[in-house]
């Protein structure tokens, strides 16, 4: 059950925002607004990392924060109603169909729901208008693209070939920035970018994650980098909108 700390003094609601990443588990409380009430927490993922040691982990995780009413958790891979279908860091064949937010709700004593991390992201930097795409750096490549503020469709775009057989992850990954270094590392990033670019022609797009901050490149004017505190940001949406797959 969740812990018995007194919450802040703030209007009801508060959600408790995890975002998974497979380097590091980030979380804080939100107020009814979507604003940290507290500065996030974070930990080392641990590996291996199956069902188990992740409930775990985010359960040990979450004990400084105050009380929180609700919970919304950022996962890095295809997620469909509160059930995990691909895990690509932590292994998908004992993740697959594990019911990771009904696990947590007889944990927490509170209703989880939970989206794709990229996904989640974008709800807290997109605009609302015109075709945007959001794009997150960290351990892996993750993508998520909206139409006019709703969410569309998910393509595992981070699984797809982009150049000599290797996926997105195997291109751009955290793996690939740390074995061939920082200026080749963005040279992929920017004919990565280019790619996704003419695929989707959208209006604006967005880079996240935590290695976002390693670009050295000239953005395009349709382009920026945003916070990587978004994927914890992004929690408030899932409780403000009907968002499919949740």
């Amino acid at each position: 059950m969740n812990q018995e700390k007194k919450g802040p003094k703030a209007p009801k609601p508060f959600t408790l925002s995890i975002d998974i990443g497979g380097t590091g588990l980030k979380a804080s409380v939100l107020d009814t607004k979507g604003k940290m009430v507290v500065d996030r927490v974070r930990i080392e993922t641990p590996y291996p990392c199956p069902p188990k040691v992740m409930v775990g982990a985010l359960v040990g995780l979450v004990k400084p924060l105050p009380a929180f009413d609700r919970v919304s958790i950022g996962f890095p891979g295809v997620v469909r109603e509160g059930r995990i279908i691909t895990a690509p860091h932590f292994g998908n064949d004992v993740w697959r169909n594990f019911p990771l937010a009904k696990t947590l709700g007889r944990r927490w004593g509170k209703p989880v729901r939970i989206l794709n991390d990229a996904d989640m992201q974008g709800t807290a930097v997109v605009s609302g208008k015109g075709l945007e795409l959001v794009v997150t750096l960290g351990t892996g490549v993750g993508t998520a693209l909206f139409r006019n503020g709703e969410l569309m469709q998910r393509m595992e775009l981070a699984q797809h070939p982009v150049w000599d057989n290797k996926t997105y992850n195997e291109y751009i990954g955290d793996k690939v920035l740390k074995k061939k270094g920082k200026k080749k590392w963005n040279k992929r990033v920017k004919h990565a970018l280019e790619l996704l670019n003419t695929l989707l022609n959208p209006d604006k797009v967005y880079i996240g994650g935590g290695n976002a901050r390693q670009l050295n490149f000239k953005l395009d004017g349709h382009t920026k980098v945003v916070s990587n505190d978004a994927g914890i940001l992004g929690g408030i949406t899932l409780w403000r909108q009907d968002i499919r797959n949740l």
